[in-house]
């Protein structure tokens, strides 16, 4: 086999969990084959870049091998090199909100100001 779609290759690796998730990420735009945007159908071929964002995690891989059905984890880490850049650990990003013990209940600008560490 010289070649597979791209969603299929990307479930049969593990990079996605199943095969919607990965048809969805295509057709959303977060997969990229050589630096192209890529629709569910393209095919992929040994030696061929990929990036993916998958989750909040960007993951670049060459394909070594191209399969199509679901293996093995051993086996599906050797159908790729991972070249994606190193996880940052997620505390380096975490601020905390502190008030003293006792201070009695938050006002609305202590309200305010947690919401917008946590996002909301």
């Amino acid at each position: 086999m010289e070649t597979t779609r791209i969603d299929r290759w990307l479930v049969a690796v593990r990079l996605f969990k199943n095969r919607v998730a990965a048809t969805d990420a295509c057709r959303g735009g977060k997969v990229r084959i050589n630096d192209m945007p890529c629709k569910p159908a393209s095919a992929v071929r040994v030696g061929d870049r990929i990036e993916a964002r998958v989750g909040d995690r960007n993951r670049v891989v060459e394909v070594v091998r191209v399969i199509e059905k679901r293996v093995g984890a051993p086996i599906a880490a050797e159908c790729f090199i991972d070249h994606s850049p190193p996880v940052e650990p997620a505390q380096k990003n975490l601020q905390t909100f502190r008030r003293s013990a006792g201070s009695g209940r938050p006002t609305k600008r202590d309200r305010r100001n947690l919401d917008n560490l946590r996002g909301d």
